[in-house]
């Protein structure tokens, strides 16, 4: 939009966004037909109709900029992605769990430089801002410096964690030899490094990787060291059958991960669980009375995981986001796709496992606050971001509905879920600056970060010795 490309040009840090529909994901679910909000530097300082803001501080000379016919929302809160990830798109496809980490995955990420990591993140970032996406919780990956320099880059809001293995089959040589002092003691060194770097945008969180590679002395060690850091830990948790049943022989608990955590006091309010798909009515009441966090990411979870309790953990109180997981398990880093696809698996569960159609589960305000208001809650930064309010952060994005996909919207909360693409999201702003204005990113040459990519991708993929098999007859 024009306004926005010569407010971008001022130096002006006042202005009023008004004449748009605001979704503001508040406690009260508020929505204004013709909003306003008023922005000064990094924050949100005024909410309400139009007339009124503008009135209340025209003696101020602010910068006016008019949103007639486009949607205001929260920024997007993407709980679970491995932006290392993003070279490795296309290299897993229709492959089982353990052949996609032991023989894809594992082998690619030991091969990665730190600037593969950063260039890396950068493409991932490219695509998660195009879909509104103004934070996100780094899954786990081995470069967390070149993630760091990525953010920082991009402009936007991250929770980066270290992907840390301890014990168990399939690791390449250079992780096998780590020890449980070593990971906790590399992590520390992050926290130092990097924590609140790119104006308080960057946190660092302890990561686990999953149960079937870490010991109980890593479990433990990194359930203290987040408590005197005062930092989340982020885990995959119960993605699949045989891990359960792995926990069930080796530390002799009567169901699997969830029970075995609770056992060893890690689940807590600062534990973001990914996917947590095989867990039983139980393992629900123990993430829920213990505060735990669960990051809820459809399309893998449909590719090769299971279908979680998504809607019985709500039901429970259980603070549920939505993640895209990475581009090998899921091939699109989109949260739009993500909303509509966890309406629709979430209704289809229904269907499987009651014999009966319930087209109410998860309705379009339940996407919504997983999208937003949950995920702000799930990093623990929702007293400033994940909602539209006074005080907050600006982080918002704007929605132009004018197109053959959403028009035309009788129900604007329906339209934002089920007919809403990525290509409708035009701009964004993160701390109060744009970082991407008619569908442009502002930060980065997103042409030459392709180039790289396209680059740093081959190289890795040869230095992995990965072989890629051949679909179909190729003359």
């Amino acid at each position: 939009m024009e306004e926005i490309r010569q407010q971008q040009q001022q130096s002006s840090s006042f202005m009023v966004i008004h004449d748009a529909l605001i979704v503001t994901m508040d406690a009260q679910n508020r929505v204004f037909r013709n909003g306003a909000v008023a922005v000064r530097g990094d924050t949100i300082v005024a909410l309400g109709q139009s007339q009124d803001i503008i009135s209340q501080f025209s003696s101020l000379s602010p910068q006016l900029l008019n949103l007639h016919g486009h949607f205001l929302l929260p920024g997007l809160i993407n709980t679970h992605v491995h932006t290392s990830q993003q070279l490795a798109r296309g290299i897993a496809d229709d492959v089982d769990l353990l052949t996609w980490l032991h023989h894809r995955i594992w082998p690619y990420e030991s091969n990665m430089t730190e600037e593969d990591s950063y260039i890396s993140t950068l493409l991932c970032g490219i695509e998660l801002i195009h879909s509104g996406v103004t934070c996100f919780a780094e899954a786990g990956g081995q470069h967390v410096s070149g993630m760091a320099r990525a953010v920082e880059l991009l402009g936007i809001r991250a929770c980066l964690t270290q992907s840390v293995m301890d014990e168990g089959e399939g690791l390449p040589a250079s992780w096998a030899k780590r020890t449980a002092e070593d990971c906790i003691q590399s992590q520390r060194d992050l926290h130092k490094k990097h924590h609140n770097a790119g104006d308080g945008r960057i946190r660092i969180w302890f990561g686990l990787r999953q149960i079937m590679n870490s010991s109980e002395s890593l479990l433990t060690q990194t359930r203290d060291a987040a408590k005197e850091l005062n930092t989340g830990i982020h885990m995959h948790v119960a993605e699949i059958l045989y891990e359960n049943q792995l926990v069930v022989e080796r530390n002799g608990v009567d169901h699997g991960t969830v029970t075995y955590l609770d056992k060893i006091k890690l689940l807590q309010n600062n534990l973001l669980a990914a996917h947590t798909v095989w867990v039983n009515e139980h393992e629900v009441g123990l993430l829920s009375r213990a505060g735990v966090k669960v990051s809820h990411c459809p399309a893998a979870a449909m590719r090769m995981l299971g279908f979680a309790p998504i809607k019985e953990m709500i039901n429970a109180g259980v603070c549920v986001s939505l993640g895209t997981d990475g581009a090998p398990s899921n091939n699109r880093m989109s949260m739009v796709d993500e909303m509509y696809l966890a309406s629709l698996i979430n209704k289809g569960r229904e269907v499987f496992g009651k014999g009966t159609t319930d087209p109410t589960a998860l309705p379009a305000e339940t996407i919504l606050e997983m999208a937003t208001i949950n995920g702000a809650k799930s990093v623990l930064w929702d007293k400033e971001i994940g909602s539209i309010e006074v005080g907050k952060k600006a982080d918002m994005i704007v929605v132009n509905p004018s197109s053959w996909s959403m028009m035309p919207v009788h129900d604007c909360i329906s339209s934002l879920v089920y007919c809403m693409r990525t290509e409708n999201i035009t701009s964004l702003m993160c701390n109060g600056r744009w970082i991407m204005v008619d569908k442009k990113i502002l930060t980065l040459n997103e042409v030459e970060v392709v180039e790289m990519a396209k680059r740093a991708s081959a190289d890795v993929l040869k230095r992995a010795g990965i072989q890629i098999p051949t679909r179909m007859n190729f003359v």
